[in-house]
């Protein structure tokens, strides 16, 4: 928790160039461990907000990561927040400044990362974030070199598919210069409904044909997908502390699904009713082909006391979609009427016409530049007042077109001007010996504008206080009001027809199989929001790694976009025309495009727990390093201060320098207090804890997290899991309608990996093992799946176990080798 946490303001970090600035000093432990003193780490992030999370080159090498992305993607629990109306991605900082796009870093190496810092949601207002993300900052080793590749296979326990990956990374890092290339391929086989035994909707009184081929062979719940993706940076230390980085990057994803098979109802001379379904033309299919260019720039410079971070950053996505049409079979029911076809015998392929596919196409752009001025224009007697000023300018536009629309091509185009200050003024400090008595406070103003030019002004800002009782308890209070427009692709994407999805009715409490438009809404309205936090930060005094973080969250939105919800009374009432049923009462088609809710609300408690520590005997052979192929320079293991996984305080333990093992662990527990949607000005507030729904299973009041695991002479393993209680959603009512309840549900992911490198005897007998790391692991380790239920005790069928998570237990095997 607050590793290393500074009293006073907020201060900026200007990068230090000296190859000794930062070394902590060792000190003895009376129990034998090693103690670091708290002196300041070169890009470390200073801050009155104590971090949530501080990791060492120990604790991350627990963590078994391969690249940068993937030891973010398993810091989520850390990293999410229960600001606004959902967790985003955290803002990311490297070296404690600011880089253009996440791709700049996401390859790198974790051996390469001297330290890592998850830090709230206030400390992104310092950088120029939004502050409803959480910040992570990454800090480098000063020397680093190496050559990898990895190969992952994963292969689910049901059987089915296989998802086959090979990525290969060059990184050198030298005195603030550093080079990083990359290449991904990646390779998913299908699964098909048959696969996972997925029951289809049968239509009462109609007949099939045995012999017929079965609309679930050719529906697929995981399409075909192959991705290429190659990405580079480059950056150059200028001197003084200044830099350069430029980043690149070309993706291609395609995507191929199964759509099922033309199907027709023939009516005999008797009126009996035959279905009947035929390989002819062809299964219907649709394939996405996207292809992806990007480019970003970063400078960071000090002005004399002030420091400049300037980012650019610009993307072009394009989108080709092709969906098969389907045939014309009305001559199959002319002959069954005319008595020269029987609605049983082999249909002929002469009187199935097939029609011409429909073509969807998009070209996303973006474009977004943006500078930050940080420094102090004041000293106030309790420090340093800090100061951050950024202006800037985003542009975007989006071009699409369909074949099967009448309507003439969408060419939506966006400029957005953004000018922004955040101000931190230390009331406060013990350090400084004013008003020491009261601890450190130290008071947040923040304001932005934006003017966008189809949404003509909005405006953002917020204040906050921070009160650091003691080094080792700190409580905040923040509050945010910020305007914002609907996206491009929310308003323009082009309409997208899918055919054959799964929904469920309820209305009328079944399942069907209908039409499905995606795409834009012009007609969305622009978002208003007021969001308050308040939280406690504690380094309990039980260990020496253990923190408390207990957090309360209060959201309330107006006018919001949203997918379109769950297909209930009240969403349907709410939005005429969007659903379409036939004479019968059945759903034909549904108009999935955005929507705009006119009032929604929400509050939750959250408290995270984080624990940490050293196992084991010492290792003598320690100082080899975890991975002894590739060049890591600059300090030996363990010499950089780490403030140890989890937690810490003004002192905080290092990494076990002496070779011990490492282990932590951090558990979440959120309680939804309350959750309320308006869909338009004077309808029903719905309650979503309470019967009420508008996506998925609706909300769980309850819900915890956990990820922990260690480290100990080359063997790791790691546990993450998560749980969601129960929910239920309530049935309109009406005759055949039903209340569906979605149980409890809890999934574990286990991973094990073996650091051959570090086996002595093994390398020197094949030394193709040094740098090389085996890994075993399992998703859904229990193979858990939400049980859902009507009144009646069965589960409906669009919420088959196949529907709702067709993948089920997956193993996957790792080989990574470092040259």
């Amino acid at each position: 928790m607050p590793a290393f946490a500074a009293s006073g303001a907020e201060a900026p970090i200007l990068p230090d160039t000296s190859a000794s600035a930062g070394d902590p000093e060792p000190d003895p432990d009376p129990d034998g461990d090693i103690v670091v003193v708290a002196t300041r780490v070169r890009g470390q992030v200073e801050t009155a907000v104590p971090p949530i999370v501080t990791l060492g080159e120990e604790d991350i090498a627990a963590y078994g990561a391969g690249s940068l992305q993937s030891l973010l993607a398993a810091l989520a629990p850390q990293t999410g927040t229960g600001r606004g109306r959902g967790g985003g991605a955290p803002s990311v900082l490297l070296n404690g400044l600011r880089i253009a796009s996440f791709r700049e870093i996401r390859s790198i190496p974790p051996e390469a990362i001297r330290r890592v810092e998850v830090l709230p949601e206030e400390v992104a207002l310092k950088y120029g974030f939004r502050p409803d993300q959480r910040v992570v900052n990454f800090i480098l080793k000063d020397s680093f070199r190496s050559f990898g590749t990895e190969t992952e296979a994963e292969l689910p326990g049901a059987g089915g598919f296989t998802n086959l990956s090979e990525e290969m990374t060059l990184t050198r890092i030298e005195k603030g210069s550093r080079l990083n290339l990359t290449g991904t391929l990646e390779r998913r086989s299908p699964l098909t409904e048959a696969e996972r035994g997925i029951i289809q909707p049968a239509t009462a009184g109609v007949a099939t044909i045995s012999t017929d081929p079965k609309q679930g062979d050719f529906r697929t719940l995981l399409a075909d997908a192959r991705s290429a993706v190659l990405n580079g940076t480059w950056a150059k230390s200028l001197g003084t502390g200044a830099s350069i980085a430029l980043n690149g990057l070309v993706q291609r994803n395609d995507n191929h699904s199964l759509n099922g098979l033309n199907s027709v109802i023939f009516t005999g001379p008797d009126g009996s009713l035959t279905q009947r379904t035929t390989l002819l033309p062809a299964p219907l299919a649709s394939r996405t082909v996207a292809d992806t260019v990007s480019g970003g720039a970063t400078l960071n410079l000090p002005l004399g006391a002030w420091q400049l971070a300037w980012t650019a950053d610009g993307s072009r996505v394009s989108t080709t979609t092709t969906i098969d049409s389907r045939a014309d079979l009305a001559g199959l029911q002319t002959l069954v009427d005319q008595g020269a076809l029987s609605p049983t015998a082999a249909l002929p392929a002469a009187a199935i016409l097939p029609l011409p596919a429909g073509i969807a196409r998009s070209r996303s752009d973006s474009a977004t530049t943006l500078a930050t001025f940080t420094g102090s224009p004041l000293r106030l007697p309790g420090g340093q007042a800090a100061l951050t000023v950024k202006a800037g300018f985003a542009w975007s536009a989006l071009r699409s077109e369909d074949s099967r629309q009448l309507a003439a091509p969408a060419r939506l185009r966006r400029g957005d001007a953004q000018a922004g200050l955040s101000l931190d003024l230390p009331i406060t400090s013990r350090r400084e010996g004013f008003g020491a008595a009261l601890g450190d406070i130290s008071l947040n103003l923040n304001a932005e504008a934006h003017n966008v030019s189809d949404f003509g002004s909005l405006s953002a800002w917020g204040a906050g206080i921070t009160w650091g009782v003691t080094p080792k308890l700190t409580f905040a209070a923040n509050y945010i009001a910020s305007e914002k427009a609907p996206g491009l692709a929310d308003l323009g994407a082009p309409a997208t027809v899918t055919t054959g999805v799964a929904l469920y009715d309820f209305t009328r409490g079944e399942s069907v199989l209908a039409a499905v438009i995606t795409g834009g809404n012009p007609a969305l309205k622009k978002e208003r929001q007021r969001d308050i936090k308040l939280s406690a930060n504690w380094d309990l005094p039980i260990g020496k790694e253990t923190g408390l973080l207990v957090e309360y969250f209060r959201n309330r939105s107006l006018d919001t976009t949203n997918a379109f919800p769950l297909l209930t009374p009240d969403v349907e009432a709410a939005f005429p025309g969007r659903v379409t049923r036939d004479n019968a009462g059945r759903i034909v088609s549904v108009d999935q495009r955005a929507v705009t809710f006119a009032e929604t609300t929400g509050s939750r408690l959250r408290a995270s727990l984080n624990f940490g520590g050293a196992f084991g005997k010492p290792d003598p052979a320690a100082r080899r390093g975890a991975f002894a192929g590739m060049r890591g320079g600059g300090r030996p293991n363990g010499a950089a201060g780490s403030g140890a996984g989890g937690s810490g305080g003004g002192r905080g333990r290092g990494p076990s320098a002496d070779g011990r093992g490492h282990w932590n662990l951090s558990l979440a527990f959120t309680q939804e207090l309350d959750e309320t949607a308006r869909l338009v000005p004077g309808g029903r507030v719905l309650d979503l804890l309470d019967g009420d729904a508008l996506s998925g299973a609706g909300i769980a009041r309850r819900s915890a997290t956990l990820e922990g695991g260690g480290f100990y002479r080359g063997f790791g393993l790691r546990l993450s899991g998560t749980y969601a209680a129960g929910t239920r959603v309530d049935g309109s009512g009406l005759p055949g309608a039903s209340t569906l309840r979605f149980g409890d549900l809890a999934t574990f992911n286990v991973r094990g990996f073996v650091d051959l490198g570090r086996m002595a005897k093994l390398t020197q007998r094949a030394p193709f093992f040094k740098g090389t790391r085996l890994a075993f692991g399992v998703n859904n380790l229990l193979d858990g799946v939400q049980k859902v239920t009507d009144q009646t005790g069965a589960t409906p069928l669009r919420y088959q176990r196949g529907y709702l998570n067709p993948e089920g237990r997956v193993f996957s095997i790792e080989l990574r080798k470092q040259f």
